[in-house]
């Protein structure tokens, strides 16, 4: 069937109060965007709890369902057969063309929801569905009515025109990107953080992102690697400023001065002390890390603390009490897993110790990291003046 529109539903929205109306408007913000890149006329539009989609002329609609199921904020996807309000016997009789073109087979079970958006339409949604079910069976002998569990649900929502349905493809859920903030991005070329960088988006946060890159150490391989990632997440958040920071000369007089027990807890703090630089330059309220609790050395609770030490904007882990395989279903979800698992290393896994301290003392590491005051300030800043800002669409 040759589908002009899209009925889109969302849920979590429709619980807000009085400012509903600004999370539906960057919803239908977020349609358009993803809609762009897609040959089409489109409109977008909002209607009483739904956001429409409609299209004039030929377009793709593989790739606009596609584009749909990468915005935050929808629940369904519903291709849809709208018809004007011409009376009833008008609206019946484009119910039953629908089910004629859109199932060969008519025998199935089915169900009829009415929705009367429009109060002033003479019937009820009950009577909807009733009288639209009695000319579906006239018209189909063979079909059934099952109000229970149906194998159909043939759906007719009446605003000011009417719209039918029977499929729903599943959206993402969450926020619309763009209503709770910017965040920055710890980005890896791990499976972990761009699975926390879509969860968080998926919360309606935009994203920057840093990546903490070591030459000769981690290859152009390794970085582009990353730069493939960004791009994955950002398919779901939209743009990303990609921060691409030369740690090589830091990780190196951290490991020539510091005890190696202690290299990843130190380093760790020097990546979130640069990212949070980089955040408040970009306007972000926060930072975001893939870590989780336990899963190594570095992400128990007392190297967290470290960790989160030197940061003066919260740290947000949106993986925090995931095992691997939880995060592992996801990345494989959102097609990053594939990308992640590329054999070319990063920085943190360049210079691990044999025996990396697991519970680390705060007043400890303090301590220690003053064995650096010789030189650590100018290579910080060297590393903020040379970074490497790449735009990833």
């Amino acid at each position: 069937m040759n589908y002009q529109a899209f009925l889109i539903k969302y849920s979590e929205i429709g619980v807000k109060g009085k400012n509903r109306y600004v999370f539906e408007d960057a919803l239908v913000r977020q349609i358009k965007f993803a809609l762009a890149k897609v040959e089409g006329d489109f409109k977008v539009e909002k209607q009483s709890g739904r956001v429409f989609v409609t299209v004039d002329g030929d377009y793709d609609f593989d790739e606009a369902v596609d584009a749909l199921k990468h915005v935050f904020g929808i629940s369904a996807i519903c291709p849809t057969v709208v018809v004007d309000d011409t009376g009833f016997d008008d609206m019946a009789q484009a119910v039953v063309d629908y089910v004629d073109g859109e199932f060969e087979d008519k025998n199935f079970s089915f169900k009829v929801f009415g929705k009367r958006a429009n109060k002033n339409y003479p019937m009820t949604s009950m009577e909807v569905a009733a009288a639209v079910g009695e000319r579906l069976l006239a018209a189909f002998p063979e079909m059934r009515v099952d109000v229970h569990h149906p194998d159909k649900m043939i759906n007719v929502e009446v605003r000011e025109k009417i719209s039918i349905y029977s499929t729903e493809i599943p959206g993402p859920h969450g926020m619309p990107v763009g209503t709770a903030g910017k965040a920055m991005l710890l980005l890896s070329g791990g499976i972990d953080s761009p699975v926390a960088g879509y969860m968080i988006s998926k919360r309606g946060v935009n994203l920057s992102a840093t990546y903490f890159h070591a030459p000769p150490y981690t290859s152009e391989q390794a970085k582009q690697k990353v730069v493939d990632l960004a791009a994955l997440v950002a398919k779901y958040s939209g743009p990303i400023d990609l921060h691409i920071v030369n740690f090589t000369d830091i990780q190196m007089y951290i490991y020539q001065t510091c005890a190696h027990e202690e290299l990843t807890i130190i380093m760790r703090r020097y990546m979130m002390r640069l990212a949070e630089h980089f955040a408040k330059e970009d306007g972000c309220i926060g930072l975001v890390t893939g870590e989780s609790i336990g899963q190594v050395a570095s992400q128990t609770m007392q190297s967290l603390n470290c960790t989160n030490a030197v940061c003066s904007l919260p740290v947000y882990r949106p993986l925090i009490a995931f095992d691997k395989q939880d995060i592992v279903d996801i990345s494989e979800k959102i097609d990053t897993y594939e990308t992640s698992i590329l054999p070319y290393e990063d920085c943190c896994t360049i210079f691990v110790a044999k025996h990396p301290v697991t519970k680390p003392k705060l007043e400890v590491i303090e301590k220690h990291e003053h064995l650096l005051d010789e030189k650590i300030d100018q290579l910080m800043q060297e590393a903020i003046d040379s970074v490497e800002v790449i735009h990833v669409k």
